[in-house]
């Protein structure tokens, strides 16, 4: 769908059935408008025919396809359900695998597959109540699942163990011996299937004695650390989301997080609180350090630099205020146009091959419609013919596009490039260091890829080299400029108008 504007790179599709597309009536029509409008031809193999929308009855005829594989959508969605819920009953994995588990096929009298079954797994048993044993009597699970990692436990998945999962675990009913199961639904929105959570008083709830790890007694101790620890941070009671001062979605209080990463692991770095400064004037500030180092431990990641948020806040600024210093950006765009002017002048020859190929193919399509009209060909053969020499025109046309695009250098105000340059880049560096939430925005413009921050030193001369990109060319996105830059540089260009930021910032 996206490949459709400006020129779809296709001229064909073909589907089974008509509801390959989709099975939700006004989306499908919607879709399935855009691609024809796009030029693009729809064929359905198993009925041997070509969807098209020319008439009234065409579009009735869409309408009532649509509305039956809607249909069979929904009686499809009921005979899961009903089929998902006897499973349930049965004591069936009706999910995927669960750690402290282990999934077994269950079969029929004919030796065929009927479903799954879960066994408990001794190995991860033990770690599951080791896990709920130790928090129950005091361990953080920060703690937990640094003690997991450096002693080599496997994980479920992932890199690591980490608070998140440890917390899930804790939660879970099935380690006590119970199936809770119709805790979402699959709905589909905006023409998509999404998930959504069913109200508490839908669940089903079934008892699974055999399937029990954790013993009551327990259960309840770490359900009363739990509550007690949930009274101290309240929570929504409708999103179940901590309770704070709004803010945009994604968004972060701190400049750098989402845009740095550790080099050591490649996992995100993120803020953490800790004191700083002497006896008589110490305070808890925000520092910068490596996530999978704080929450999986050193067995993760090797990462224990810490650096204060101002720090470097202020030298990341400062890297990026000085390769935007005006001087810096117009050499850039000198040697990329430069470039691209060498790129024009040894494709100017080849515009004048496409030209005089595009004529010999219009020339060619007025031979074959003539053809067509006297009947001195048959008509399958030419409507073969024609469709081969339009998809060749378009192409040719496309190339053609390219190449003029590469024209347009000549015709770019130099002058007017560079002082719209220096303006933008003067109001960037401005903004940089002033309003956090409008400098996000720059960041996420500018840099290419995310920053990476390498440890350096020991002791109190420890700290971070970075390293990354800033793409110049989107300083001038939106401007109306005499070309525009994004039509000049074709593709394969991209990297002209890239910057290096390279610094480095030690905590003393």
């Amino acid at each position: 769908m996206n490949a459709l504007s400006p020129r779809p790179p296709f001229q064909v599709l073909v589907m089974s059935e008509e509801s390959r597309l989709g099975r939700e009536q006004i989306e499908t029509a919607y879709a399935l408008k855009q691609i024809t409008d796009a030029g693009v031809r729809v064929f359905f193999y198993l009925e041997d025919r070509e969807r098209t929308l020319d008439n009234a009855m065409d579009k009735v005829m869409l309408s009532l396809t649509n509305f039956a594989a809607e249909m069979e959508r929904e009686k499809a969605r009921q005979r899961t359900y009903d089929a998902m819920l006897r499973k349930a009953k049965a004591l069936h994995v009706t999910g995927g695998k669960v750690y402290g588990y282990n999934n077994v096929e269950v079969l029929a009298t004919d030796g065929t597959r009927a479903s799954v079954s879960r066994q408990v797994n001794p190995e991860q048993a033990a770690v599951v109540r080791r896990i709920f044993e130790l928090y129950a009597a005091g361990t953080g699970m920060l703690t937990l699942a640094h003690r997991l990692n450096e002693e080599g436990v496997k994980p479920p998945r992932g890199r690591g163990w980490a608070p998140s999962g440890i917390r899930e675990m804790l939660h879970r009913p099935l380690y006590r011996g119970e199936v809770v199961w119709n805790r979402s639904q699959k709905i589909v929105k905006g023409g998509t299937k999404k998930q959504r959570k069913r109200p508490e008083s839908e669940w089903l709830t079934f008892t699974a004695p055999e399937l029990r790890i954790i013993p009551d007694n327990l259960w309840q101790r770490v359900k009363a650390r739990l509550d007690e620890r949930a009274a101290l941070f309240p929570r929504s009671q409708t999103t179940r989301k901590l309770i704070g001062r709004p803010r945009y979605q994604d968004e972060s209080a701190y400049l750098l997080v989402g845009f740095v990463r550790c080099s050591v692991c490649g996992g995100p770095v993120g803020t953490e609180s800790r004191a700083h400064g002497s006896n008589g004037t110490r305070q808890v500030v925000p520092h910068y350090a490596c996530l999978d180092n704080r929450r999986r431990g050193k067995a993760i990641c090797a990462n224990p630099v810490a650096l204060r948020q101002e720090i470097l806040d202020r030298k990341i600024l400062g890297a990026i205020t000085e390769v935007l210093q005006p001087e810096v950006v117009e050499r850039a765009v000198e040697k990329a146009l430069a470039k691209l002017s060498y790129a024009h002048s040894h494709h100017a020859s080849r515009r004048t091959q496409v030209e005089r190929e595009l004529e010999d193919v219009q020339r060619k399509l007025d031979r074959l419609v003539d053809a067509l009209a006297d009947g001195s060909l048959p008509a399958d053969e030419i409507k073969g013919r024609l469709s081969a020499e339009k998809a060749r025109k378009t192409a040719l046309q496309g190339e053609l596009t390219k190449l003029d695009s590469l024209a347009g250098i000549a015709s770019l105000d130099i002058g007017h490039l560079k002082s719209t340059l220096r303006e933008r880049v003067s109001d960037l560096t401005a903004l940089l260091g002033r309003h956090t939430a409008q400098a996000r925005q720059m960041l996420r413009k500018l840099l290419v890829n995310k920053i990476e921050l390498e440890p350096v030193g020991r002791g109190r001369e420890r700290g971070y080299r970075f390293r990354g990109a800033l793409c110049i060319d989107r300083l001038i996105a939106g401007e109306a400029l005499q070309t525009s830059l994004s039509m000049v540089a074709p593709t394969g260009f991209d990297t002209l108008w890239n910057v290096q930021l390279l610094g480095t910032i030690r905590a003393a």
